[in-house]
């Protein structure tokens, strides 16, 4: 992606701010399209493709569509750890539901740019969707243990490309876990893994104590 591009969406990501947290609440974030939904609902929220939200599809789901997401969280969740395992399959599911609706089911993992490009999605588009699903769980009152956070940015060009993702944080500790669905491809659960951890360059593999520099190109 050249740097026209990439220069507003680093600048937005940069910019963000939250209020305290509660389960139901979620932070704002700075969003790089006028056409993103920034109250996302089940029947209401927007989908980015094509690179830097280059493409904002309006999606609705419906309501069959919604209780198979819903019904990932029935039952006892018991702890943090257990509700981040849900959240992955829910955007997993999220993701492939939606890739239905807008054709952007051929999504690659990471930045492969395969036959088309309308089709895929950088890692601003999948923070930005990501942040949407989550924002969609929160306000359905289906995370107990968890806050929907702004995003968050490695990199800034002096240490490798920059590199967003989406970010939750854990209530009580305050932990803060980034939601990472740029790894993979449609219909694959995001990788959640410390915020800490993943400013250091952290991807798939990356040994825990030791990851290497970021040197993602997106």
């Amino acid at each position: 992606m050249n740097s026209d591009r990439w220069l507003p969406a680093v600048l937005a990501a940069l910019l963000h701010a939250g209020p305290p947290a509660i389960a139901a609440d979620f932070a704002p974030d700075t969003y790089v399209r006028p056409e993103i939904v920034v109250d996302p609902a089940p029947d209401r929220f927007s989908v980015c493709h094509g690179g830097t939200c280059e493409i904002v599809s309006q999606v609705a789901l419906g309501e069959e569509q919604w209780a198979r997401v819903a019904g990932l969280f029935a039952g006892r969740v018991v702890d943090a750890k257990q509700e981040r395992a849900r959240i992955a399959e829910a955007i997993a599911l999220l993701e492939s539901l939606v890739g239905a609706l807008t054709g952007t089911s051929g999504d690659r993992a990471r930045n492969d740019p395969g036959e088309s490009w309308w089709s895929q999605m950088d890692c601003i588009d999948e923070s930005t969707n990501s942040t949407t699903y989550l924002r969609m769980l929160a306000r359905e009152r289906l995370l107990q243990f968890h806050r929907v956070e702004a995003r968050a940015t490695r990199g800034y060009f002096i240490f490798g490309w920059p590199h967003t993702t989406a970010v939750i944080s854990e209530l009580g500790p305050g932990t803060r876990w980034a939601v990472d669905s740029w790894f993979h491809a449609n219909g694959q659960p995001p990788e959640i893994v410390p915020l800490d951890l993943w400013r250091t360059g952290w991807r798939p593999g990356s040994p825990a104590k030791q990851p290497p520099m970021n040197t993602d190109a997106h």
